[in-house]
């Protein structure tokens, strides 16, 4: 009987904007070009550490695996996305939707984890700066990227596979732009409250705990850095710092506000808003953020580009 109720429902279809038919064309072209530069910035981002032999050090090395989770996170959100916005009723296979949840739940996951970890590698690199190589060692560092993506790994898995074991037997609208766990929850046909458990004290402890240590690392980077003498010192580790705070910021207050109420009172035009937040913006936004306000980074873009120049032109 559990398996009939279940294949009742084999696709889905996602609403996306379509109480505004007047606003799809253009909303097309916003976050079509929006998707296109978001690939190309964190794409150069990639190219420009994996090349540069003198970035290969933790703190440009975590922003390459950042860009890496921009980049696919975007892949798995636009261009479902973009086909919502091109035809008046978009479906997607029981299967598709569960894909797309597992991988927005990993990439999301993963980057909760790396925004720590990058602020635990600031922390060190300021309040430590003698001990900092053996702190932030090649082991330490890669331990932690491992950690990363395999928490976001299992927090996929976990969540994904509990939420696709529900019944869902009508209706099969999602009132969404994507298979969010949310906006998906609405449609099952059984009693949630256990995953809501879990969904909330997971997002506590997967959002909150490594935004509390950021905060906390941040704090302590605060007062090292009032104490530094030079002028120059500080304008330069409040850079590192306002760059990376801003990308924090921007990624866990959306989150955080979508997540930790799953079935909360806002509307599902405000959800979709919030969704896009930190699945448009921040992605497209980082590599202005970690680029603009770094000049290593500049430099480095910039000795690239000349050398493809003078390549091209001999």
């Amino acid at each position: 009987m559990k398996r009939q109720n279940q294949s009742s429902v084999v696709e889905f279809i996602l609403l996306g904007f379509s109480n505004f038919p007047q606003l799809q064309e253009q909303l097309f072209g916003i976050f079509l070009v929006i998707y296109v530069v978001t690939l190309m910035g964190n794409a150069i981002i990639i190219v420009v550490i994996s090349l540069n032999q003198s970035l290969h050090v933790p703190m440009y090395l975590f922003l390459l695996n950042l860009s890496v989770v921009e980049v696919s996170f975007s892949a798995v959100i636009m261009p479902e996305m973009l086909v919502v916005l091109s035809t008046e009723k978009t479906t997607i296979s029981f299967v598709g939707c569960f894909a797309q949840m597992y991988f927005i739940l990993l990439f999301g996951g993963t980057e909760c984890f790396l925004l720590g970890a990058m602020a635990y590698d600031r922390f060190a690199a300021i309040c430590h700066p003698l001990n900092y190589p053996v702190i932030m060692n090649r082991g330490v560092f890669m331990k932690l990227v491992i950690f990363s993506w395999i928490s976001g790994i299992m927090v996929a898995t976990v969540q994904t596979t509990w939420v696709f074991s529900f019944l869902f037997c009508g209706p099969n609208e999602i009132n969404h732009l994507s298979c969010e766990t949310p906006a998906v929850l609405e449609l099952v046909c059984a009693d949630t409250f256990l995953f809501e458990i879990y969904a909330f004290t997971g997002t506590i402890l997967i959002v909150m705990v490594p935004f509390l240590l950021i905060l906390l690392s941040y704090t302590q980077v605060l007062f090292a850095i009032l104490k530094m003498p030079s002028t120059t010192g500080r304008q330069k580790a409040f850079s590192t710092c306002a760059s990376h705070l801003t990308s924090v910021t921007l990624f866990y207050g959306t989150a955080s506000m979508t997540y930790l109420q799953p079935k909360s009172g806002y509307s599902p035009e405000t959800k979709k808003l919030m969704s896009l937040s930190y699945s448009l913006l921040t992605p497209l936004l980082n590599p202005l953020i970690h680029t603009l306000r770094n000049s290593d980074m500049k430099r480095a873009l910039i000795k690239l580009w000349q050398r493809n120049v003078v390549l091209h032109t001999v």
